[in-house]
């Protein structure tokens, strides 16, 4: 678990959301991988995935989720349910929560009759993924051509991993990033309830920085991996350097790996 607190007033980094939106996903029917990616991404460009939400495909749960996280947070991201189907209303739902219509978009209708070429194919169902919020800003897709789209502080993108992938790097540029965020990890065969106590006060010390521990089992062994991150890339290697010797002192072997933007 974490010891730090759940969201930090001096870290200036700006903020994001991602919300999940599927029946499928809460099934368990399908494994959610967007939400690591985009983590990482972000965190890339000095953006803190501060909250992650599921939601199914209901359109006052997806709206509800919606507004409490645009509020909250600087940038807020959405997969799945834009697809041509009946149980695609993703964007039906954040016209309604922007308080917009939902219109057929022309650069959008032009975008999937270049992409089907035989005017046979391009059906109503899949004219349905041309439906954008009016006065939202589309996503580039390069894969399968049908656009995600960016209204306010919201963006809104496909479910299909590979897909998503290539409409969050397209969306990247247009973010404001912050400092990059510095990580080094202390792992050791010690157990939590070993260096608890020392590890508080060691955040109580740091408390700029995020200070997270994860337990593990391998080989066999019980042990810890603990996560400094910071801005700050003096203050993370000043309390790694403290960690390092507290679990000497406790009879472990600290091992430190650095990591940048983490």
């Amino acid at each position: 678990m974490s010891t730090s607190p759940a969201s930090s007033s001096t870290a200036p980094n700006p903020t994001a959301a991602v919300l999940v939106i599927g029946n499928e996903i809460l099934s368990g029917r399908t494994k959610d991988a967007n939400l690591p990616h985009i983590a990482e991404k972000l965190a890339g460009i000095g953006v803190r995935l501060r909250e992650a939400r599921v939601v199914p495909d209901v359109e006052e749960e997806i709206i509800a989720a919606l507004d409490a996280l645009r509020g909250r947070y600087g940038y807020v991201f959405t997969t799945g349910g834009i697809g041509p189907t009946h149980d695609d209303i993703t964007s039906a739902c954040v016209a309604k929560a922007f308080g917009v219509p939902l219109e057929r978009n022309a650069e959008a209708v032009a975008r999937l009759e270049r992409h089907y070429g035989d005017p046979s194919k391009l059906n109503e169902a899949r004219l349905r993924m041309a439906n954008i919020p009016a006065g939202a800003s589309l996503i580039d897709n390069p894969i399968s051509a049908a656009p995600g789209f960016r209204i306010g502080n919201v963006f809104v993108m496909a479910g299909v991993p590979n897909i998503m992938q290539a409409m969050l790097d397209g969306v990247l540029p247009q973010l404001e990033g912050g400092p990059d965020l510095h990580a080094r990890t202390v792992a050791c065969e010690l157990a939590e309830g070993q260096i608890a106590a020392d590890l508080g006060a060691l955040q109580d010390r740091y408390a700029d920085l995020e200070i997270g521990s994860y337990p593990y089992f391998r080989n066999g062994f019980f042990g810890v991996s603990l996560v400094l991150r910071g801005t700050d890339e003096t203050r993370v290697a000043a309390a790694t350097e403290e960690l390092a010797g507290i679990v000497l002192r406790l009879g472990g072997t600290p091992n430190v790996t650095v990591g940048t933007k983490g």
